[in-house]
């Protein structure tokens, strides 16, 4: 239904690898880069795609989305369906079925216990989730025996593949994480670090922010993969280091999200060692608006939080002004080029849920000025506006990337030719994607006035995407600062079209309904100002072979298949 662009040739067109491999692990070791550093191994800890995408090597849901987005089963024997009696005819109940024999990699049985102590794990009360929007409406989860889950919701779940599939709601085991529920559940480094699980490879070692030691599972239950013996993922450097370890100097077989510029893209491929691999999926580059105040004034513990709104971007004339300043177009000509398309939109695919809207493609300097003399912000003589003694100044931050930092001077320019002051501020990825509750740096926390990062939503469908901005799901001291609800959007009648979209079925409603809270939280409402529609942007070794890359789920979701090239 949805069609895949593919980037530069991108090898993401090639076929997955069919033929079984000789033997487990006759391929030696695999390298990976990620620059942007995994902190934990616990995607429930962390919301960060690094985290994340580094887990789901080890710990796998009950189904994922493949590379044209469609669903799967993983530990799940199959897709429960009305058809197939999986799902109730109310589409209250779904009743999944585990595969027969599966086990954790310390050879235990998995059962449909872990599975129900996930969900307890990440719904606890007394601690934070990262992925809670993706159990939202569950009222309980049965277990009639060892391999079968009944998911009971409040009330009819039109598409319930969210909770316990992709790389976002994994399966944790009991035994290893009971001890680790509600408040204790960051304390558990040996658990966090070194989580057991039913994927390809297993962790041997892992230094936060550094590196990932991996080899492949003895007990996954295909007994000729992965082809690889061991798995470096290697964290830390830059988009451009990366890119040039795989591309020019070889050393490493895959690097993740190399986001250079056009003209590097073009000269690193020229060399012959690799290539890029791409595919647009629902990936956008963003500035969020906080609408609370973080201002450092504040008592800890009370900025950035629902106590004190923030004193001029909850005013939506000051964020359109922001956002008519922007050329999306010049940014995505610095730092994309075909790998990137100007958006105003924080859903722009697949296509069926895209509002496509346009009002945001032309930079309109004269206009935002406009309104912020409406608005009531008057040109100090520093250059600066002022109203009622509080400047127009905004702290901007992103994580550290040079196309960011591209992105951010240009951002910071045209904010400043419109009487906008501007501070700008980088943070290495691996503390800015970090979850860490106690750092003031994670972009969870928000310390700043506006901050730049890229999401998506795996699958096709984006409601628990979009559950992600209820008012429920705001971060804060009281959920360890977890919560997907980055901008600290409030909305009642936003929210009471989430629960409306929970329980419609008909899918041209649900589109309609997706293309309303799009425009009211991003195309009209500029809470999240959608900037940039990214393409995935990978690089991989010529000898690197069953490379199928996913903008659906994790970019590395088939790294059972891979095997070098004879």
């Amino acid at each position: 239904m949805y069609m895949r662009t593919l980037l530069l040739g991108a090898a993401g067109a090639m076929a997955l690898a069919t033929a079984a491999f000789a033997e487990r692990g006759a391929d030696g070791e695999v390298k990976v880069l990620y620059w942007q550093a995994p902190t934990t191994l616990n995607p429930y800890l962390s919301s960060g795609t690094k985290d994340v995408e580094a887990a789901s090597l080890v710990l796998e849901p009950l189904a994922g989305f493949d590379d044209k987005g469609a669903i799967f089963p993983r530990l799940a024997e199959s897709i429960p369906t009305v058809d197939n009696g999986g799902i109730s005819k109310d589409l209250t109940t779904v009743t999944w079925k585990l595969k027969k024999d599966l086990k954790w990699s310390d050879g235990t049985p998995v059962t449909s216990a872990d599975v129900a102590f996930t969900y307890q794990y990440c719904t606890d009360p007394n601690g934070g989730c990262a992925q809670a929007a993706s159990y939202e409406g569950i009222k309980s989860v049965d277990t009639p025996d060892a391999e079968t889950v009944v998911v009971t919701y409040t009330g009819p779940k039109p598409y319930p593949y969210a909770a316990f599939v992709s790389a976002l709601a994994p399966i944790i085991q009991k035994a290893q994480f009971e001890k680790c529920i509600g408040a204790a559940a960051p304390t558990c480094t040996e658990q966090n670090f070194k989580p057991i699980g039913t994927g390809p490879f297993m962790v041997t070692d892992f230094k936060t922010g550094d590196v990932v030691q991996l080899e492949a599972n003895p007990n996954y239950r295909d007994p000729a993969k992965p082809a690889f013996a061991k798995m470096t993922l290697k964290g830390g450097g830059d988009a451009e280091a990366a890119a040039r370890a795989v591309m020019e100097t070889g050393e490493y077989d895959y690097a993740w999200n190399t986001q250079i510029n056009p003209d590097l893209q073009a000269q690193m491929s020229a060399t012959g060692k690799g290539h890029f691999v791409g595919g647009f999926g629902s990936l956008v580059e963003r500035i969020e608006m906080n609408q609370f105040d973080p201002s450092p004034d504040l008592p800890e513990g009370e900025r950035s939080t629902a106590k004190h709104p923030h004193p001029f971007l909850t005013d939506l004339k000051v964020r359109q002004a922001l956002s008519m300043a922007i050329d999306r177009q010049a940014l995505v000509d610095v730092g994309y080029g075909a790998a990137g398309k100007p958006t105003c939109d924080l859903v722009p695919a697949p296509e069926a849920y895209a509002a496509n809207t346009t009002d945001c493609l032309k930079q309109d300097l004269e206009g935002a000025k406009k309104l912020l003399d409406e608005a009531g912000w008057k040109m100090g003589a520093d250059g600066v506006r002022e109203k009622d003694g509080k400047k127009l100044h905004i702290l901007y931050q992103t994580s550290t990337n040079p196309v960011r930092q591209d992105i951010q001077t240009l951002v910071k320019g045209w904010w400043n030719e419109i009487g906008v002051g501007v501070d700008l501020k980088n943070i290495d990825a691996s503390i800015y994607f970090g979850g860490d509750a106690g750092s003031p740096d994670t972009f969870e926390k928000f310390y700043a006035d506006v901050e730049m990062y890229a999401n998506n939503f795996n699958g096709t469908d984006p409601e628990a995407y979009m559950t992600q901005l209820l008012c429920s799901k705001i971060p804060g001291p009281d959920s360890q600062w977890q919560g997907e609800n980055i901008p600290r959007f409030c909305d009642k009648d936003y929210d009471a079209k989430i629960a409306e979209l929970s329980k419609t079925a008909d899918l041209a409603k649900r589109q309609a309904l997706v293309k309303e809270l799009n425009n009211m939280v991003s195309a009209k409402g500029l809470v999240t100002m959608a900037i940039v529609h990214r393409g995935n942007l990978s690089a991989a070794s010529n000898m690197l072979d069953g490379v199928a890359i996913n903008p659906w789920d994790t970019e590395i979701w088939n790294a059972q298949d891979w095997s070098r090239k004879k």
